[in-house]
């Protein structure tokens, strides 16, 4: 498991400093989040759906 958050780790704080200008500074931190939403998004999704389909039965 720890293997898979190492993949996935991204340094920001380099990428910020390196970066020619603020919008690719906002694409980054956008770019960063953009993936724990949308999973966060299919998990509620998931859920809502299980839960409507347990009121029905």
């Amino acid at each position: 498991m720890k293997h898979i958050f190492l993949l996935f780790q991204v340094d920001i704080e380099k990428k910020i400093q390196e970066a020619p200008d603020s919008s690719y500074e906002i694409g980054v931190v956008i770019g960063s989040y953009l993936p724990f939403v949308v999973l966060a998004g299919i998990a509620y999704a998931i859920y809502y759906f299980n839960k409507k389909r347990n009121e029905k039965e």
